[in-house]
């Protein structure tokens, strides 16, 4: 079930990685299965299409009343299907909302997860921990940042294998203000 629901995410779209620097990349494979992604799938349902995000959740976990729901978007390059990134919005019970990317194992962590929104660089985050199927990340989208991502187009995450060699691995903004509005 988790395989049929990670390959409906994707909706048969595969996006070019944008390469950084003109040095090769090679990349361990990524699993498909995340646990920060499993862990909104786990049981859940895709609740609806917001332009290139879809919107899934799951049931209460034991004494929660309300569903939990994530704004999800899963991307691999086009010409590497082991490179790819599995982005997570959520919504907690108070307020914020964070966003998680999940990278392939192999990253550089010295150098953290790029972020560039359009063609703006706004920062670095570092890596918070590595799991047997990826590194994570997570970045608490404050409201100045939370506006840039409405208004854009394209965010850019780029993982580095050395501290010299990055890739960028873009996620389409199209339908992130519709899916973070129908996050509960």
């Amino acid at each position: 079930m988790l395989a049929s629901l990670l390959a409906s995410l994707t909706g048969g779209r595969r996006l070019t990685a944008v390469f950084l620097l003109s040095w090769p990349v090679v990349l361990l494979p990524v699993l498909a299965a995340t646990p920060a992604l499993a862990q909104i799938l786990e049981g859940g349902t895709v609740k609806a299409q917001r332009g290139d995000w879809q919107v899934v959740c799951r049931p209460p976990p034991p004494g929660a009343k309300n569903e939990v729901c994530g704004a999800v978007q899963s991307v691999t390059a086009e010409d590497n299907q082991n490179v790819g990134l599995t982005v997570i919005v959520q919504k907690h019970a108070d307020g914020k909302l964070t966003m998680r990317v999940v990278a392939p194992l192999g990253v550089f962590l010295g150098k953290a997860l790029g972020v560039q929104i359009d063609s703006k660089h706004e920062g670095h985050v570092p890596f918070d921990r590595c799991l047997l199927v990826g590194c994570q990340a997570q970045l608490l989208l404050e409201p100045p940042l939370l506006a840039k991502l409405k208004a854009g187009k394209t965010l850019v995450f780029i993982i580095y294998r050395t501290q010299e060699v990055g890739v960028g691995i873009p996620i389409s903004l199209a339908g992130f203000d519709q899916a973070l509005a129908a996050l509960q």
